[in-house]
């Protein structure tokens, strides 16, 4: 009795439609306070001067405002997204030195959010 008792708590626990591997959709659009707090951890992280924190900030916020009109009428297409995301990111790269851009492309790697689900490629 109690095993079933278990088993049915574990089912019932699932959320609707069968509990994994759905569609998920894109993630929240960070706001002002998140996008200065992001920017400050990078500028943390390696050694951006004020200047380059200033310049950095406008394009991040520039970006997630090009985010929000892409996403405000539904799930955009994967290549625009991702051609905003490198378009931001070579922005960013041309205000940084060299030893800064090899930082910050391994910050980018040890910050990105696995977004692949391998079964629907």
């Amino acid at each position: 009795m109690l095993i079933l008792i278990g088993t049915s708590s574990v089912i019932f626990a699932q959320p609707p439609g069968g509990g994994g591997g759905g569609q998920q959709g894109p993630p929240p659009i960070p706001n002002s306070k998140q996008i200065k707090k992001m920017v400050a951890n990078l500028a943390d992280e390696i050694s951006l001067s004020d200047d380059q924190e200033t310049k950095i900030l406008a394009i991040y916020q520039e970006h997630f405002a090009e985010v929000k009109k892409a996403t405000s009428s539904g799930r955009p297409d994967r290549s625009k997204m991702e051609a905003l995301k490198s378009g931001m990111e070579n922005k960013v790269k041309a205000v940084l030195n060299e030893e800064q851009q090899e930082q910050f492309t391994a910050y980018i790697k040890t910050h990105k959010k696995p977004q692949r689900d391998s079964r629907r490629e």
